[in-house]
């Protein structure tokens, strides 16, 4: 067996949540770059003013690597991480709650009849999806305007601290400029929380039910790499306008509908799907590296709880 031993007894809500988090942010600090990546070619084209996306005309991105690899040489590998502390506020908010609540609701759903059927568990995805975008919308909002931003010389600087981005949106656009973009995030999350955690609960259990693998780091990983998969695929239409709109100048669009009849109308369906690789990439990768690590501090912070409470 690869890892650490499952618990004997059911994992605690209080490490559920702690757990996701702290995953959560492991995930992003080793995938960051490709998050970076993915949000440069979800914006280019967008406008036609460079100040309104923070990208001079001149710098062309393309594809995964060849947009890393610009970034590094025009503006230093440092820019790969603007954003990360927005991100790791974010991951700690967000994926405690979409990801380490996201049995509790479900056993809440099921009642007495313990019956977790499809519905249950995309009634479940959708609920703590939706809270989760609520309460870490403001953590998003800033990071993705810190990842569109370009560290150049000549080129003015929309941010240049995270306190300062968030005083800065809130007096500029007011508090709803922080809580911009929410129902195509709202949206968003609603399907990738749904493809994900739900994609990830039927492969794993599929897998220890026909005996295939043991309930541990080999039957993790699958399940994740599929589950990244398929949230990717069902959430980049969605990904890109929330994007977008979320890094547009005041005024730009109307509403999240206006920006994606936009998009359709200038670029074509194609680019709902932009930046789908280094989405792929990330979504896949960063699934990965959270779940397993999510299931072995569960593990782990069940071991610790369970001598404590001996001790005790």
């Amino acid at each position: 067996m690869v890892g650490l031993k499952p618990s004997s007894i059911p994992v605690t809500p209080g490490v559920q949540i702690l757990s996701a988090g702290t995953a959560a942010c492991f995930a992003d600090l080793i995938t960051f770059p490709l998050d970076t990546s993915k949000v440069r070619l979800q914006i280019q084209g967008e406008a036609t003013r460079s100040s309104e996306v923070g990208v001079p005309k001149s710098i062309k991105y393309r594809g995964v690597w060849g947009t890393i690899r610009t970034i590094v040489r025009t503006e230093g590998p440092r820019s790969l991480y603007n954003g990360l502390v927005a991100g790791l506020q974010r991951q700690m908010i967000f994926a405690s709650i979409r990801i380490g609540l996201y049995d509790s609701v479900k056993q809440l759903y099921t009642g007495q009849n313990g019956n977790t059927g499809m519905v249950v568990r995309l009634l479940a995805g959708c609920t703590t999806g939706a809270l989760a975008v609520l309460v870490a919308q403001p953590t998003d909002v800033v990071k993705v305007r810190f990842q569109a931003q370009v560290n150049l010389r000549g080129v003015t600087k929309r941010y240049h601290g995270t306190l300062q981005a968030y005083k800065s949106i809130a007096r500029e656009e007011g508090f709803r400029g922080l809580w911009k973009g929410t129902f195509p995030n709202i949206a968003r999350n609603a399907i990738v929380n749904c493809s994900e955690l739900v994609t990830y609960d039927i492969i794993k259990e599929a897998i220890l039910r026909e005996n295939l693998l043991t309930d541990n780091f080999p039957c993790h990983f699958l399940s994740a790499f599929g589950a990244g998969f398929c949230a990717t695929v069902a959430a980049s239409p969605v990904d890109v306008v929330k994007t977008r709109y979320m890094n547009s100048a005041p005024g730009h669009y109307k509403s999240a509908l206006n920006c994606a009849w936009k998009m359709l109308s200038n670029e074509g369906p194609t680019a709902f799907y932009k930046g789908f690789l280094p989405s792929y990439l990330r979504l896949g990768s960063w699934n990965v590296i959270m779940f397993v690590t999510y299931e072995q501090l569960q593990r782990a912070m069940m071991i610790v709880k369970q001598s404590y409470d001996r001790a005790a």
